[in-house]
């Protein structure tokens, strides 16, 4: 071999993933992804800093720790000789690079791992290290990203090892109590204790595309359980599948993606002084003292706004966070094991405001409206509202919802999963939610599984939509002969807006335009997004004891007023 083979090889790099033969400034330039096969080739956390932070923001954190061999460990190899050789050959100190730095302007904490480091593995020095990032990210007060590669525990400390799970999960809890936004970033491989741990604990969960994630690896399942594995299991798409993580993002747009959520969730609730008063002193009463006063939209027949309610071409969830919101970022699953499509979430903003919007979503066409389960959520759905609504806690992000929905799942499955149970702790949740809470209902409104995106401080109406304890159909099937008397149900019900305006159990009717919703979206979405914003401002302005206090009370009334209620529909 000449003398130039040794740098020639080092021009050259071959994809694990297709085996081609790459060019390596190529490769470097496109973030270490194969432009062939698109495969994701993993990074060094020096690297991973590099395409993350903005240039010349880093400030790494210290990284010197006393020497340690806690259980004197030997296998083939002391453990001391381990880390040495480890040392040597990364250039750094331990499993985890941890710093301060910007990422788009917006500061944070980043402990990135690094599995060329005995495997990225857990042990006493990478807890402690992670633990003092995350009071660094404390004491500053700003988010914590953690970018995770291992294999899990490290072996050579024994239990000491088992114990950092616990340490660095403690100090994510502190982060949290704090309002301070944790983000763990999965990448290829992120296994055991980790994935057990910090990885799968922080408020959001995104997978760079191609990574794996699970406790035990997929070699130790197939010996345990003697049995294949299913196509993709473990993957990143799997794990999106399965409601495990937020979001599987590809490399060239991880960067992006972080600035994005860096800006929603960072600001947190606004100064005082810095939200517009633009609300006259009767508004602000109304919140206090009951239902809106303004005059309702003309009645209209009330079979016939259950069809419109029910109309197909109905703006969905979706299409208002299209037309009504900006830069809404999605977040996905329930993190027990689904992710509900009928139930969608995520940070957006609103005239320059960042919120948390969750929203039932259908769709418009056959096939739409079967793969989103007709807007009916699963327990699943409930869950992965009840996650985004406390986390908007958290983060001091108002909460809009958008209700549209038939019901609940009542299928076996849904009941099997808990339906009753995940529906009464997020009602539960809303009583008490420590942030502004604004409920529109935008087409339909069914019973307990509208109920639980409802418990708010203003509640919203759309003028053809409909809210009620049970279906026309359900109710004409139960009090009437047959179900050919659901139009006489819908009207005994009091389901349209007007009604309930009357009834105090909503506060404001947004009107549609002149046919309806459908027949021009822009201008509802319009309408809705001034009437978003008037209800919305106010809410800003009030404590939270007092926020909280007000809602629990527009609840209780409704058991006090109950009969006044019954004599006034006759």
């Amino acid at each position: 071999m000449t003398a130039t083979a040794p740098r020639e090889e080092q021009l050259w790099s071959r994809c694990a993933g297709c085996a081609s033969l790459l060019y390596r400034k190529r490769l470097r330039r496109n973030l270490d992804v194969c432009p062939e096969c698109g495969a994701h080739a993993r990074l060094g956390a020096p690297e991973r800093l590099r395409q993350l932070v903005d240039p010349g923001s880093l400030r790494p954190l210290p990284d010197r720790l006393p020497e340690a061999d806690p259980i004197d460990f030997v296998d083939v190899l002391p453990y001391p000789h381990r880390l040495t050789a480890a040392r040597a050959s990364t250039g750094l100190s331990e499993a985890v690079v941890c710093g301060t730095a910007t990422i788009g302007g917006h500061p944070a904490v980043l402990a990135v791992m690094d599995f060329r480091f005995l495997g990225g593995s857990l042990g006493c020095a990478v807890g402690e290290l992670i633990t003092q990032a995350a009071e660094r990210a404390l004491d500053d007060g700003v988010p914590l990203i953690l970018v995770t590669a291992s294999g899990g525990a490290r072996m050579q400390e024994g239990a000491l090892s088992l114990m950092q799970m616990a340490t660095v999960s403690q100090a994510i809890a502190a982060l949290r109590e704090a309002g301070l936004l944790t983000v763990s970033v999965l990448t290829d491989p992120t296994y055991g204790g980790v994935a057990a741990s910090f990885a799968t604990n922080t408020d959001l969960v995104l997978a760079e595309s191609g990574a794996r994630m699970g406790f035990a690896g997929p070699r130790v399942i197939r010996q345990i359980t003697g049995r294949a594995l299913p196509e993709g299991f473990q993957t990143a798409d799997f794990l999106l599948r399965h409601g495990q993580v937020d979001m599987v993002v590809q490399r060239r747009s991880l960067r992006g993606r972080l600035m994005a959520l860096l800006a929603a969730t960072g600001s947190g609730r606004p100064p005082r002084s810095a939200v517009p008063r633009q609300e006259s002193a009767p508004r602000r009463e109304r919140l206090a003292d009951g239902p809106a006063t303004e005059p309702a939209p003309a009645d209209r027949d009330a079979w016939d706004t259950v069809r419109v309610a029910r109309h197909p071409g109905r703006p969905t969830t979706l299409d208002y966070l299209d037309s009504v919101f900006d830069g809404f970022v999605e977040l996905h699953g329930d993190r027990l094991g689904a992710d509900c499509p009928a139930v969608v979430g995520g940070v957006a903003r609103l005239d320059g405001r960042h919120v948390m919007v969750i929203g039932h979503q259908k769709g418009h066409t056959t096939a739409e409206l079967v793969a989103r389960n007709f807007g009916m959520a699963s327990p699943a759905g409930h869950r992965k509202a009840l996650r985004l609504m406390r986390l908007a806690a958290r983060l001091g992000l108002p909460v809009i919802t958008l209700v549209d929905t038939p019901g609940a799942d009542p299928g076996v499955g849904a009941e099997e999963q808990g339906q009753a149970a995940a529906i009464a702790e997020n009602i539960l949740t809303l009583t008490v939610l420590p942030t502004p809470v604004l409920a529109v209902i935008t087409g339909e409104g069914g019973s307990g599984g509208a109920l639980a995106l409802a418990v708010a401080d203003r509640v919203l109406m759309l003028e053809h939509a409909v809210y009620s304890v049970i279906s026309p159909e359900g109710c004409a099937a139960i009090l009437w002969p047959d179900r050919s008397a659901a139009p006489q149900a819908a009207r005994a019900l009091r389901l349209t807006a007007p009604d309930l305006c009357r009834l105090g159990v909503i506060d404001e009717v947004v009107p549609e335009p002149t046919t309806a919703a459908h027949d021009d979206p822009a201008e509802t979405a319009r309408r809705l997004r001034a009437a978003l914003l008037a209800n919305l401002l106010p809410l800003l302005d009030v404590p939270t004891a007092t926020l909280v206090r007000r809602r629990r009370q527009r609840f209780r009334r409704f058991g006090a007023a109950r009969a006044t209620f019954r004599a006034g529909v006759r």
